[in-house]
């Protein structure tokens, strides 16, 4: 039994992601592999190779998988995958876009967003907006797992594993990226931030997230929004925190305005410590709060940025 780990990357570094990934992988049971498929990758391979727990890192380098476009990477992993009983990722915008796919290639079930690895063929994942959690037996040959990052530590870097190079699968080509809109921020990664503050409806506009981006440059924070914000034009969609968006479970959470919907909770009641500042006292973000602020944020959170 060896469970495939796909890597995500840049081409340059590991995305972080993959740690959780191979974490839930070893608690499946055998061997674990990474497979790190990009286009120049040379240093992601030899990153992956230090991953503790993981006994082979698979390096396939070809141009059609600079962009780890669906199409491409699905065929290249359905090529590989009766050497394997599991095929994990993590359920990044990546893992949910390449996973499905390879699923039905395969003509098996995949098992989406584990937060909890049972036995080799039963795990536990979030339903309902995590309100109750669903215990899931597979009796497919080939497991075909997203995860749940925030259900498992990163594994350490202090493996030693072996690289080998394998020639790729054809290129299909017929899907292409054609551009990439991407934020860029010298504030931490908003999936693996130690600390994210988020802002909401509350907030009133784009102009008046510059409080929230205040109050997270004196913490070192993440900025996030809450659907709300974000279809409302406030932040971009990258920002967003919740079902449909990331689900983050940072050591500290500050909620900015953000009511408390069922769909924002389900991406952050996992935090260590939830702050919530909102100046509605029967707001249901208070009921998931270590501490609550019943207060006017823009008058709370510029005294909370001068105190620090």
């Amino acid at each position: 039994m060896t469970s495939l780990v796909l890597a995500q990357h840049d081409n340059a570094e590991l995305n972080a992601a993959t740690l959780n990934a191979v974490t839930a992988a070893s608690q499946m049971g055998g061997d674990v592999h990474i497979l790190v498929a990009g286009s120049g990758a040379g240093d992601v391979a030899a990153e992956a190779a230090k991953v503790a727990g993981v006994a082979k890192v698979i390096h396939a380098d070809a141009d059609h998988y600079k962009d780890s476009v669906a199409i491409e990477v699905s065929n290249l992993i359905v090529s590989m995958a009766g050497d394997y009983s599991h095929i994990v990722a993590a359920s990044t915008t990546t893992g949910k876009d390449i996973m499905p796919r390879v699923a039905a290639l395969l003509d098996v079930s995949q098992i989406s967003d584990i937060i909890s690895v049972e036995s080799a063929d039963t795990f536990k994942r979030p339903i309902y907006a995590g309100n109750a959690i669903a215990t899931v037996q597979s009796g497919d040959a080939t497991k075909v797992v997203t995860v749940r990052t925030t259900g498992f530590d990163a594994a350490e870097m202090s493996g030693s594993a072996e690289v080998s190079s394998v020639e790729g699968a054809a290129a299909d080509g017929s899907t292409q990226v054609v551009g990439r809109e991407l934020t860029v921020s010298e504030r931490p990664d908003l999936g693996s931030a130690d600390i994210v503050v988020s802002g909401g409806r509350g907030v009133g506009s784009a102009e008046n997230f510059k409080i929230i981006e205040g109050l997270a440059d004196k913490l070192g924070a993440a900025v996030g929004a809450s659907r709300a914000a974000v279809d409302a034009g406030y932040m971009p969609n990258d920002y967003q925190v919740g079902q449909t968006g990331k689900v983050v479970a940072p050591n500290l959470y500050v909620a900015v305005g953000i009511s408390g919907a069922i769909q924002h909770l389900a991406g952050m009641k996992d935090s260590k410590v939830i702050v919530a500042i909102n100046k509605d006292d029967e707001a249901p973000i208070f009921q998931v709060a270590d501490y609550g602020l019943v207060a006017d944020l823009f008058e709370a959170v510029p005294e909370m940025v001068d105190a620090l």
